[in-house]
């Protein structure tokens, strides 16, 4: 931990850490960035030994194919002795390769979907379970993942402890909470000094104008994240991004998990300075140090925009989210910041009114025509 820099606990590993160690089921509630796959990583490596060929003794249960392989990722970081094997299994991607790292793993980090068609195909035993994780589970909820989750659930030992963390602990949540742990311990990290330090910036600026914020936005933080709403869009956005000179990465349901990684890792070397991607990577993906996330659309479901926004100001640093609404969304755009408590100060009310500016045009960096001199 010392060597990546890591030298104090976040609120939430301070409050959940020793009532993991303790045995103790846990109910975490914390927000996005907040340290949780470590504070849970880390009772899974000091308590868990090698298990038996597909006999996992540690099972950790996330949304998404992205959040699988970077839980996984920590875990083998976290397990300095090098004494447990950890892997991920998701949808997406073959079985034959997931299924010989399954033989040697004592954690299995999956998506519900896939563990859910390994156990109907008898590939993995989960009756030596010794530490269950449910990982983002209100997401799992939205996702529509909870059949899947109880049926897995359902085949653990009686004797299996639970950690469950989430961004709340309502609805479906609790139900789950309920069925599947005894006697919980509930922390709740999700107080006004742990909340990431983002500045939420709102521009009215129509699409055929924004070439030139991103180039503006890029001089100024190097890289961002850009969310759109479609497929679609996001691969017209790249490609009209690109055309400009700025090389993008792509994430989005219609690429492979090749085609997610590769691109992942192209925006984590710097090889890609925009990551264009849909809301399947709103909580899948965990970038150190990403300094600016770009709303291009605005999300469906408001709360689909805290998770975007969770992808900065990440582990104590700061992060700017620039939502880039159109003058037609403004007044659907503040009723939904309403409903998650943001208060929407424009910080270019008259953008829509200003002249267009091309690339190449005096004053095109700032998206503001060059001021008359007489």
């Amino acid at each position: 931990m010392a060597r990546r820099g890591i030298k104090a606990p976040t609120p939430i590993q301070t409050m959940t850490i020793p009532d993991g160690l303790a045995g103790k089921d846990v109910c975490g509630k914390a927000p996005t960035g907040s340290g949780k796959t470590i504070a849970f990583g880390l009772v899974l490596v000091s308590k868990l030994k090698r298990a038996k060929p597909a006999q996992p003794t540690g099972l950790i249960l996330v949304p998404t194919r992205e959040l699988a392989q970077q839980v996984c990722d920590e875990i083998d970081l976290l397990d300095a002795s090098r004494t447990l094997r950890s892997t991920a299994v998701f949808g997406g991607a073959g079985y034959g390769p997931q299924l010989r790292r399954i033989g040697s793993a004592s954690v299995v980090v999956a998506t519900p979907g896939r563990l859910e068609d390994l156990i109907s195909r008898r590939d993995i035993d989960l009756r030596a379970v010794q530490i269950a994780v449910l990982d983002e589970a209100d997401r799992m909820a939205d996702m529509g993942f909870l059949p899947a989750v109880r049926k897995i659930m359902d085949r653990l030992p009686a004797t299996r402890q639970v950690l469950l963390f989430s961004a709340t602990l309502d609805g479906a949540v609790s139900e789950l909470i309920s069925r599947y742990q005894r006697s919980p311990v509930r922390h709740d990290a999700s107080t006004p000094e742990s909340e990431p330090d983002i500045e939420h910036v709102f521009e009215l600026i129509p699409k055929d104008r924004r070439h030139t914020r991103i180039a503006e936005l890029l001089q100024e933080h190097n890289q961002l994240i850009l969310f759109c709403r479609t497929k679609h869009g996001a691969d017209r956005v790249a490609r009209n991004l690109e055309s400009e000179g700025d090389r993008c990465a792509v994430i989005h349901g219609n690429r492979s998990q090749a085609q997610r990684e590769r691109a992942l890792d192209d925006f984590k070397r710097g090889r890609a300075r925009i990551l264009v991607a849909t809301d399947v990577a709103a909580r899948g993906i965990h970038i150190d140090n990403v300094p600016c996330v770009v709303h291009w659309d605005p999300p469906d479901d408001p709360k689909d925009y805290v998770h975007r926004s969770g992808r900065t100001g990440r582990a104590g640093k700061r992060g700017v989210v620039v939502s880039l609404v159109d003058p037609s969304q403004r007044r659907s755009v503040v009723r939904d910041m309403k409903s998650i408590d943001i208060d929407v100060q424009w910080a270019s009310a008259d953008a829509a009114k200003a002249p267009k500016v091309r690339p190449g045009d005096v004053g095109w960096l700032s998206g503001r025509p060059a001021p008359q001199t007489v």
